[in-house]
Order: C-alpha cells, then structure tokens, then sequence
C-alpha cells in the first residue's frame, strides 16, 4: 500500500492540494463542508492519478536519476502496468465523483488537467524542448481554478491571476531544483534548460522569470480576493525572492559548486515558502471578510 501511495507523489501534490484548498475558500458563495472536503479530496485523488500516470510513463528516466531511483516502478516493486492503470482508474473516479459531489465544469477543468500533466507535459514536453517547464507548468496551475470552479460553476479575473501567479512561479522554482540536480537530468537524457543552455543562462532565465512574477503576484492584491494584508506579504516575499534571484544570477559556477549549490538549494526552498505564503494571505483576506474587517474602500479592480 505504501507503493501504490507512493505513486501519487504526494509531497509534490501536497501545495498543488493546498492551492485548491485555498481556490476553493476564497471564492465567492456558499459550500456545504462536507462537500468542500470531498471535494479537495477528489482534487487531491486526481492530482495523485496524473503522478502515477507520469510515473508510469516515465520509468526510463526514473531509473536513471538517483533522486527517483528508488521509485516503486524503477525500483520493480510496482510494474509499469500496474502503476498505469492505478492512474487511468483513480483519475476517472475523481472527475465522475467531482462532477457529481460540486459541479461537471469543475470536473472537465479537472480532466484537462489530469490530460494536460500527463499528455501534454510527460509524454511530449518534457522530452522535447528545454521549455518543458515552462509550458507544463500550467498543470500545476489549474487545481486553484478547479477549487473556484467547484465552489461557483464558473471563473472570473481572480482565479485567473491565481493560475498567473503558479504558472510564472513553476520555472524559477523547477529550475532552481536543476541547477543542483543537472547531472541527474544529463544522465536521464532529460532536455532541461540547465542541460540545453547551461547553468548561467539558467540563472540568467530564473531572475528574468522572477522579475515577471512580481507584477503578477502584485495584481492579486487588487482583484475581488486581495487586500492590504495580501499586498504587504507579497511585497515582503517578492523583495525576498527578487534579492535571492538576483544574488543568484551573480553566482560563480565554481563557488557553487564549491559549497555544493547551498544558495541554490535555499533558493528552491524559499520559493516554496514563497508560493505557501501568498496562498496564506488570500485565505487571510477571506477570513477578514468573513467578519466584517475588510477595507470597503480597497480598490477591487479585477
């Protein structure tokens, strides 16, 4: 069972999960609670579901990188097949059920997502261009939409700048994770910028794609879910992320590789607590306006 649990990878599904989460309590009208759990739930099982079809299709490369190594399917305590069709059953079961428990445009949206991970990203992207991540970025983007979606059955600028927020976010965090990962990538065969490009015009691409995500970061504040609270924690973490890219960008390669890529690694872990911690301020700002304390005059301008 800890096998098949694997499959689902569910430390990397576990922010995805939590952006739908936070999709789901900020958005407007009312949600029955049992409803709003089985809902993140089945989000969560369909998450699961496009990881263990990536698992699946991406054995070979798994068992050349010694970070998933030990996976269940490299490491044959799973077959292929068996992690495939754990995959296909698990994301059926959760678009039905989520069609049927909130609405059928949260479940599309949810299918399309499952696609989008599993087609678009592992079986095409990721093996043909350094960009993989940049467009398959959009996967992990999706799941505060589908949490909006299931709450109202439709989508407006908000849950859209959320999407912005996680897709312009996915190539600073991924690529930071290759600049200390590159030779797992040269070894899978794996067209990663890091293995394409180069570790400098990596970094060079992690400040650039840093310095977009602050405006789209920023303009959450003034959509129908921001405030003043939100505004000042992303002007708090971005001036984090900003500074920490930019020392990045100015970083020798061999001083990197000297103190075994350390500002490279708490890069990639800041831009976890970086994403974790603008999510937080959209559920604080709910919470405000749940009792009443929000700013009439605060300028909702999305």
């Amino acid at each position: 069972m800890g096998d098949y649990f694997a499959l689902l990878k569910p430390r990397v599904m576990s922010l995805v999960v939590f952006t739908a989460a936070a999709g789901l309590y900020v958005a407007p009208g009312s949600i029955h609670p049992l409803v709003a759990i089985a809902a993140i739930a089945l989000i969560a099982i369909g998450g699961g579901a496009s990881g263990a079809l990536n698992m699946w299709w991406d054995a070979d490369i798994d068992a050349r990188m010694r970070r998933t190594a030990a996976r269940p399917v490299p490491a044959g305590r799973i077959t292929p097949a068996e992690a495939r069709n754990f995959g296909l059953v698990l994301s059926a079961l959760s678009v039905l059920l989520l069609g049927l428990v909130t609405n059928f445009a949260a479940a599309a949206l949810l299918a399309f997502t499952i696609f989008f991970y599993a087609v678009i990203y592992t079986m095409w992207l990721k093996r043909a261009t350094p960009w993989n991540i940049v467009i398959g970025g959009a996967a992990g983007a999706f799941p505060p939409m589908i949490g909006w979606m299931a709450v109202t059955g439709g989508l407006t600028p908000a849950p859209v700048l959320m999407f912005a927020l996680i897709f312009m976010w996915t190539p600073p965090h991924f690529w930071s994770l290759a600049l200390f990962m590159k030779d797992d990538y040269s070894r899978a065969e794996v067209p990663m910028l890091t293995v394409t490009h180069g570790r400098p015009e990596t970094r060079r691409q992690i400040l650039i794609y840093t310095l977009l995500l602050v405006p789209t970061s920023l303009a959450l504040a003034f959509s129908s879910v921001g405030g003043p609270l939100y505004l000042a924690l992303a002007l708090w973490l971005n001036a984090a992320f900003v500074r920490r890219a930019a020392a990045l960008r100015r970083r020798d390669e061999a001083a990197a590789a000297a103190d075994r890529f350390a500002a490279e690694k708490r890069f990639f872990r800041l831009s976890l607590f970086y994403l974790f911690g603008l999510f937080v301020g959209l559920i604080a700002e709910a919470v405000l306006r749940q009792i009443g304390l929000e700013l009439p005059f605060w300028p909702a301008l999305f």
